[in-house]
C-alpha cells in the first residue's frame, strides 16, 4: 500500500494509548515504595517526599480512600481495579483522575501494587467538546486490560501482573527473575531493552512503543502491543527500576488499517475508465495490508464493454471465459500465479470459484482444507501450487453491479499466520463493491466508446487515397477526447478522369451532436460530388441542403436546430496540373510548392453553409508537380489570446519543410500549432500533387459526322495496344463507338442542326482505363432498357454492361460522357 496509508496508520493513537500516566508502586501496607517523574508532574511531589508514606497523603476524599483499600483487599481476587477520584496536588488543588490499580506478583510472594493515574482533563485533550468525552469516561471498564511489569536497574522482572502474561505470551514462572532477552530472546527483545536502557539513564519515559507478543512458533496468530516504559526513582531518588505499562492494540490498530484501506479506496480504486487498471488497483490495494496475493478475475465481456453475466444457474455447466485483470503479491514476480495479467483464467467446474459465480455470495474458508476429498483433487496444478507457497486462509468475493456479475477476487494469505476473520471478509466485500463500481463505470465507457469509434470509423474515410492524381496524408483531433469525436471532416474522393476532390470542412460544436451533423453534410458533399459538379456549385447545393436540414429539425429543442458549418472543397486534374477551389466561409488553403514556398491563394470567402447569402465563386489554379495542397479547419490556427494572422504565420512556418515526407509534415506541423488543452477540433489534409505523363494521354477531335465512328474506334484499338492494352481493346473499341455515336446524335449543343461543332475523344491511363467522349450538348442521356423493335437505345446499356463505372460531367462548353475500365493485373 501506498504512503498516505501508512501515514493514516500512524496518526495519533485512542487516549488510552497516547497518554503517559504516572505510576507508582505500594507494598502491601500501602506504602509508596516506588515513584516516577510523571506521578511528580501529576501531583507535584518528589520521589524524596512521598517514597516511604502512605497513600492516604494522596487521595483528596475519605470515600476514595476507602475505595482504594477495599479494592487493594479485592484486587488479589478480581485481577485490578480502575475508577474516577480525586488527588491533593503539593500546592493544595484537588486534581481528578482515572485511577488503575493492579496487583504484582513477585518470588517473595508479597502483595505490591502498582497505581497508573492519568489526569482527566489529558484524557479530555483533542476533543471538540468536553461534554463528548465525559460519558466515554464514565463508561470505561472498571478493569482496564493492562499488563504491568517491574523491571529493577538491571532489567530483571521483579513484578508483574497476570494480564502481563496472558498478553504477550511469557509464562510467569518463565518471566521472574529473568530480563527479557533471557525469556524470549530475539532482536525485538534486545531492541526493547535498548528501550528500557535509555530510560533508566535519562529518566525520560518512552511512550507508545510497538512490539509483536512472544507467542510460539506454531500459533497461527499475532498480537501487537504498546508499551510506555517509566522509571521508578526511590526514596533517595536515585533509580529504583522500570515499570512497562502494555496495551493490546491488536483489534484498534487492525480497525484503523481497514479504515485506512477503505479510505484509500476512494483515491486509488477507479482513478481511470480502463478495467485493467482498475482491477490491478484493488489487487495492488490489499496487498500486503489484507492479504499477502490477490487477484482480480474479470468475465471476458466486462473488458469488451458488453453486458455483464447474470448469476450461473445451478445447471449451467458451460462457464464464460475470465481473464486475470489484477495481480499483487508480497513476493516480487508474484510467483504464485498460475496465469498472467490478461491471460484467460481456468475455473473448475467444482470449485469455490464457481461456486461464488451461481451464488454471487462469498467463499470465506479461514483455513484451507487442503485434506484429499476436496474440489483441489480436480485442480492439482492449484494444489500444488498452494503447497508450495503455504497458503492456508482464502476469501473468494464476487464482484457484482447492478445484479450481475463483473467478477471476482481473491484473497491468500500465506506468511501472515493469521486466518482471515469475519472483519477481513466484510473490508474485502467493502473494496470488491467500490471497485465494481468503477468498473461498471469503466465497463460503460468502453462500451460507448466503442460506439462512437464505430461511428467516427463511419463518418471518417477509412483509406483516403489520392489515386494518380496525389499522396495524401491527414490528421483528426477531437476536441472531445471522451467521445473522440466531433463536427471536423474531410474526404478525398476520387473523380472521373482520374481526377480528385479534396475536401475539408468544420460544423460548430463537439461531441456525438456535431459528430451527427458532420456525418449528414458529408453523406450530402459525396452524393454532390459523385455528380462532377464544379466546386462552386457544390457549395451552392450544399448550402441549400443546410437549410433543409435545419429547417426539418425538431423546434422544441432549439440546442439542436442550428446548423452552422464551413467548408472548403477542391477539384485537382493531373492531366492539366489545375486544382479548382471555392469555399464557405472557411480558411483559405495553403499551397506549398517543391521548394517549401507557402502561398495562401486568394480565393473568395464566401459565407458560412446555411445562410444562404451569396453565390459562391471557383478559381482555378495550375499547380506544379509536387506542389502540396493544405487543407486544414480553424482548430489548427485559432487561440483565443491571439489574431488568426498570428495562427496563419505559424502554419506557414510549420509548412515550409521541404525535407519531410508528406506524412511527416503532417505530423510535425499538428504538433506545433495544436493548442493544450485542445478548444477545437483540428484537422489537417495534406496533397501531394502528381502529374500524368504525356504517354498516359491520349485525345483526337473529330467532326459531326457518322463517319468518324469508324475512325475512332481505329484510333482506340491503335492506342491500346502502344499502350500493351490490347485485351481492353475490343471493349473500348465497343465503348468508343457508342459514346460518339451518342454525341454525333445528341450532340447539338445550339439546338439548331449546325454540324460545325466537333466531338471530342481522350483516352487516360491511371489506375483505371477511362474513355471520354466530349460535345457541345447540356443535355443529360439516359440508360434505358430497349426493346426487340427499337432501332436506338442500346448504347449506353451497352456502356453499362462493358465499363466498371460510367457518368456524365458538365464543363463550360457542354458535356463529357466518360467510361472506366479495370486494367488487366499484369499492368
Amino acid at each position: 500500500m501506498g504512503s498516505s496509508v501508512e501515514t493514516t496508520l500512524s496518526e495519533p493513537q485512542t487516549a488510552i494509548e497516547t497518554v503517559c500516566p504516572a505510576i507508582a508502586l505500594f507494598d502491601a501496607q500501602g506504602t509508596v515504595v516506588g515513584w516516577s517523574q510523571a506521578a511528580q508532574g501529576l501531583v507535584g511531589y518528589s520521589a524524596e517526599e512521598v517514597v516511604g508514606r502512605s497513600a492516604d497523603i494522596l487521595l483528596v476524599a475519605a470515600d476514595d480512600r476507602a475505595r482504594a483499600s477495599q479494592a487493594a483487599q479485592e484486587s488479589t481476587l478480581r485481577g485490578c481495579w480502575s475508577d474516577l477520584a480525586q488527588v491533593r496536588h503539593r500546592d493544595g488543588r484537588s486534581i481528578d483522575v482515572r485511577l488503575c490499580v493492579s496487583p504484582l506478583s513477585g518470588h517473595d510472594g508479597g502483595d505490591w501494587w502498582v497505581v497508573c493515574a492519568t489526569d482527566k482533563a489529558l484524557l479530555l485533550a483533542g476533543q471538540a467538546e468536553a461534554t463528548v468525552a465525559e460519558p466515554l469516561l464514565a463508561t470505561l471498564p472498571r478493569c482496564l486490560p493492562i499488563g504491568v511489569v517491574v523491571r529493577d536497574t538491571h532489567l530483571r522482572c521483579i513484578r508483574v501482573n497476570d494480564t502481563q502474561g496472558s498478553k504477550d505470551g511469557i509464562p510467569l514462572p518463565k518471566r521472574l527473575g529473568r530480563r527479557l532477552t533471557e525469556a524470549a530472546p530475539g532482536t525485538e527483545a534486545e531492541t526493547l531493552e535498548a528501550v528500557m536502557h535509555q530510560v533508566l539513564e535519562s529518566g525520560d519515559p518512552a511512550i507508545n512503543v510497538d512490539y509483536q507478543a512472544f507467542l510460539p512458533a506454531n500459533v497461527r496468530s499475532s498480537r501487537l502491543l504498546t508499551a510506555s516504559y517509566v522509571r521508578l526513582d526511590d526514596a533517595q531518588g536515585r533509580a529504583l527500576g522500570v515499570c512497562v505499562v502494555s496495551v493490546d492494540v491488536t483489534e484498534s490498530r487492525r480497525a484503523r488499517e481497514r479504515l485506512a484501506i477503505l479510505g484509500e479506496a476512494s483515491r486509488r480504486i477507479g482513478t481511470t475508465l480502463d478495467v485493467m487498471q482498475t482491477a490491478q488497483e484493488l489487487a495492488a490495494l490489499t496487498v500486503p495490508f489484507l492479504a499477502d496475493y490477490a487477484t482480480v478475475d474479470l468475465a471476458e465481456s466486462v473488458q469488451h464493454g458488453e453486458e455483464p453475466l447474470a448469476h450461473l444457474g445451478p445447471q449451467d455447466e458451460h462457464i464464460p471465459v475470465f481473464r486475470r485483470a489484477g495481480l499483487a503479491s508480497i513476493h516480487p514476480g508474484t510467483p504464485e500465479s498460475l496465469f498472467a495479467r490478461g491471460e484467460p483464467v481456468l475455473i473448475p467446474p467444482t470449485s469455490p470459484f464457481t461456486g461464488v459465480l451461481r451464488s454471487g455470495k462469498s467463499h470465506f474458508e479461514p483455513m484451507l482444507d487442503t485434506s484429499p476429498g476436496t474440489w483441489l483433487d480436480h485442480d492439482p496444478a492449484r494444489a500444488e501450487t498452494i503447497r508450495e507457497h503455504a497458503m492456508h486462509s482464502l476469501m473468494v468475493v464476487p464482484i457484482h453491479a447492478r445484479g450481475a456479475v463483473l467478477g471476482m477476487a481473491v484473497f491468500i494469505r500465506t506468511e501472515d499466520p493469521r486466518p482471515f476473520e469475519e472483519d477481513d471478509l466484510l473490508l474485502a466485500e467493502e473494496l470488491a463493491s467500490w471497485a465494481a463500481l468503477a468498473l461498471d463505470n469503466a465497463r460503460q465507457y468502453v462500451r460507448e466508446r466503442s460506439a462512437v469509434q464505430a461511428l467516427q470509423r463511419l463518418l471518417h474515410p477509412h483509406r483516403p487515397t489520392g489515386g494518380s492524381a496525389a499522396d495524401v496524408a491527414w490528421r483528426y483531433l477531437p476536441a472531445d477526447s471522451h467521445h473522440g469525436i466531433g463536427g471536423d471532416w474531410f474526404d478525398v474522393i476520387p473523380l472521373s478522369g482520374a481526377r480528385v476532390a479534396l475536401v475539408v470542412g468544420d460544423v460548430v460544436g463537439h461531441g456525438i451532436n456535431a459528430a451527427a451533423k458532420m456525418g449528414q453534410l458529408r453523406t450530402a458533399m459525396n452524393t454532390l460530388a459523385d455528380m462532377d459538379m464544379p466546386p462552386d456549385e457544390v457549395l451552392s447545393r450544399l448550402d441549400e441542403q443546410v437549410i433543409r436540414l435545419t429547417e426539418a429539425e425538431d423546434p422544441r429543442h432549439p440546442a439542436t436546430t442550428t446548423m452552422a458549418a464551413t467548408c472548403l472543397y477542391a477539384v485537382y486534374d493531373p492531366v492539366t496540373r489545375t486544382c479548382t477551389m471555392a469555399r464557405a466561409g472557411h480558411p483559405p488553403p495553403a499551397i506549398i510548392d517543391p521548394y517549401g514556398h507557402v502561398t495562401f491563394p486568394d480565393l473568395p470567402a464566401g459565407a458560412p453553409l446555411g445562410l444562404g447569402l451569396v453565390p459562391f465563386e471557383s478559381v482555378t489554379f495550375e499547380l506544379a508537380e509536387g506542389s502540396v495542397l493544405a487543407l486544414y479547419t480553424d482548430g489548427l490556427i485559432e487561440a483565443r489570446d491571439q489574431d488568426i494572422s498570428v495562427g496563419m504565420n505559424r502554419l506557414r512556418a510549420a509548412l515550409a519543410r521541404p525535407d519531410l515526407t508528406l506524412d511527416d509534415l503532417c505530423s510535425s506541423t499538428v504538433d506545433t500549432l495544436r493548442a493544450e488543452p485542445p478548444s477545437d477540433d483540428v484537422t489537417l489534409l495534406l496533397a501531394r500533387t502528381r502529374s500524368l505523363s504525356a504517354d498516359q494521354v491520349a485525345s483526337w477531335q473529330f467532326p459531326r459526322d457518322p463517319a468518324v465512328v469508324s475512325r475512332a474506334r481505329t484510333l482506340a484499338a491503335r492506342q491500346l495496344t502502344q499502350w500493351g492494352l490490347e485485351d481492353l481493346a475490343e471493349s473500348t473499341e465497343l465503348i468508343a463507338s457508342e459514346l460518339v455515336t451518342n454525341a454525333i446524335i445528341n450532340g447539338d449543343g445550339d439546338g439548331d442542326g449546325s454540324s460545325d461543332r466537333t466531338i471530342g475523344l481522350r483516352l487516360i491511363r491511371h489506375k483505371m482505363l477511362t474513355c471520354e467522349v466530349s460535345d457541345a450538348s447540356h443535355s443529360h442521356p439516359l440508360v434505358r432498357h430497349p426493346r426487340s423493335t427499337d432501332e436506338h437505345g442500346r448504347g449506353l446499356f451497352l456502356v453499362t454492361q462493358l465499363s466498371r463505372r460510367w457518368g456524365i460531367r458538365h464543363i463550360p462548353d457542354g458535356k463529357i460522357i466518360w467510361a472506366d475500365q479495370r486494367l488487366p493485373a499484369s499492368v
